[in-house]
């Protein structure tokens, strides 16, 4: 039986309280809010944190907020209230699409927005027991100096495997940051950095307080589409998310492929490929050739990486229809 290790349990009241504990601890801390990720983790010993600050009790980050500026979300908001909320389904039906594909029923009424979007990314000789890595000689991302994916590499390039995350950025999202030096926002796809051993811009104090979707993104045409081994509880072996504008010709439009490698990709040159176009089978196609030839899957995951590269165009493709509302 895999057991926790030892670790001093504090539950701040407020978001002060949070991030003073956050100041004084800094990298011995490890922030838990629904813990769903977090906690398996800490068995395996991949977390081995003195100190776990439990957000659970601080109100200020749970809430679900339309204005005129777009939707506001607290970091504590559960994924199933994402995946069932009147206002989101109706105005933003990519992000709730998504937040409900993420893993089974009993995991999203624990897991939250914020621990979804700084969701710890994944790889074969990564998530696995402390014995098992001991016994491989551990790895660039947790207490070794070589990648086993790319023996000669630099970054680390363990897996992206969010599934809010690329929904949240083809919808153009922001999040805010707090940490010692105040309040920060920044568009999510500008979050993440490419190199897996630590795939998000946060530093030792720093919290995702706040996601905000703009009002830009009301109502945009939206598909979801995730490959993955089951069909539920699984990580993505493949994400795909696109977003287009309601105006038919298109005026613009975003497509994000994830899973693939440590952060998610914008695919680029979509906004010259939609452009004046009705949104349909020409512009699926166009998409998803396009997607094609700029993604490459990394070997991180155990699944067959031509397999997966060969899902892209046709994950694309469906994600698109979905969004014309046309057959996939």
């Amino acid at each position: 039986m895999l057991t926790l290790p030892a670790f001093e349990w504090i539950a701040p009241a407020t978001l002060d309280e949070a991030l003073a504990l956050l100041a004084a601890h800094g990298e011995r801390a490890l922030i838990v809010a629904g813990g769903t990720d977090a906690v398996p983790n800490m068995k395996h010993r991949l977390h081995e944190p003195e100190v776990v600050i439990h957000l659970g009790r601080v109100a200020e980050l749970d809430y679900v907020r339309e204005a005129d500026d777009g939707l506001h979300l607290g970091a504590r908001v559960t994924l199933a209230e994402i995946e069932s909320h009147p206002a989101i389904r109706a105005g933003y039906p990519l992000l709730s699409r998504a937040a409900g594909m993420v893993a089974g029923p009993q995991l999203r009424n624990m897991g939250t927005i914020g621990g979804n979007l700084c969701l710890d990314t994944r790889c074969t000789y990564y998530n696995q027991t402390q014995l098992w890595r001991e016994a491989l000689g551990f790895c660039l991302k947790k207490d070794g100096v070589h990648c086993h994916v790319v023996p000669q590499g630099k970054r680390c390039v363990a897996a992206h495997s969010s599934d809010v995350a690329p929904a949240l950025i083809a919808l153009d999202a922001e999040v805010e940051i707090a940490g010692r030096g105040g309040t920060r926002t920044i568009r999510v796809d500008e979050f993440f950095v490419a190199d897996g051993k630590h795939n998000t811009v946060l530093e030792p104090g720093d919290l995702v307080t706040r996601i905000r979707v703009p009002a830009t993104a009301r109502g945009m045409r939206s598909g979801y589409r995730k490959l993955r081994p089951r069909g539920a509880i699984d990580f993505p072996m493949l994400s795909v998310a696109f977003a287009a504008s309601a105006d038919d010709p298109l005026d613009r439009a975003r497509l994000v492929v994830s899973a693939l490698a440590a952060r998610p990709r914008v695919i680029s040159g979509v906004e010259k490929i939609v452009a004046g176009q009705p949104l349909g089978e020409g512009v699926a196609a166009a998409l998803a050739e396009a997607a094609q030839r700029q993604c490459r899957p990394q070997t991180s995951i155990p699944y067959d990486t031509d397999y997966r590269h060969a899902m892209v165009p046709v994950f694309v493709r469906r994600a698109v229809m979905d969004a014309a509302g046309g057959d996939a």
